[in-house]
């Protein structure tokens, strides 16, 4: 009878071990969820609210030979604003590593330009002004399509471009600071297109969003 009370003893003291093992554990795990909750980095958010387009205008070369299609280039020089707004109240994010381009109709119409990295505090804007062949417009190869597209556009007097910036950014929030993740930021941007920009004239200068730029931010 008493090898049978003490195993009985022994048999509850495991459970209330395991129980109270269990209980730690949900409660840890409550607390991490709770922290994270609250603490958790929220990824910013993009627009853009400014655009210049000073040059834009297709080039058809010579072919060589007189064999195949004359080659193309597009010469760009653009100016964009983009605002980066930080919805979260508690973490703070730091960017870095940035670069940016322009594309239309998918495919870059100027080198791709660095930009300076910013810290950015909780509820905080940064504004990004990625400048495009200022002071020279540099020709990059284009397909004929393209080449024919912007003659459209021209003639429309509004173009369709894209705004990419890459980079880094990092979070850091109460307790809580992520690594470097790799961030991508794309904004499609309708713009007027004035008849200086479109004859290559580099004095042209600010022309209306026509329609509301769409960004998306990848973080």
């Amino acid at each position: 009878m008493g090898q049978q009370l003490c195993e009985m003893h022994r048999v509850r003291r495991r459970a209330r071990i395991i129980a109270t093992a269990l209980l730690v554990a949900f409660a840890a795990a409550a607390t991490v969820l709770v922290v994270y909750l609250v603490f958790r980095p929220l990824k910013p958010q993009a627009s853009v609210v400014r655009a210049a387009v000073y040059h834009m205008a297709a080039i058809a070369g010579n072919s060589s030979g007189g064999r195949g299609p004359p080659p193309y280039t597009l010469a760009a020089s653009a100016r964009f604003t983009a605002m980066l707004h930080n919805p979260s109240d508690r973490a703070t994010v730091s960017y870095d590593s940035l670069f940016a381009y322009v594309t239309y109709r998918g495919e870059m119409v100027a080198p791709p330009v660095p930009l300076p990295g910013a810290v950015q505090e909780r509820g905080a804007d940064v504004a990004l002004s990625p400048r495009f062949g200022l002071g020279g417009a540099v020709p990059v190869p284009v397909s004929a399509e393209t080449a024919q597209a912007l003659e459209g556009d021209c003639a429309a007097h509004r173009v369709e471009l894209r705004l990419v910036v890459m980079g880094r950014v990092k979070y850091r929030s109460g307790p809580l600071m992520t690594g470097w993740r790799a961030l991508y930021l794309r904004c499609d941007v309708t713009v007027g297109l004035g008849v200086d920009a479109a004859v290559g004239d580099d004095e042209a200068g600010d022309m209306p969003l026509l329609e509301y730029p769409k960004c998306s931010v990848d973080a």
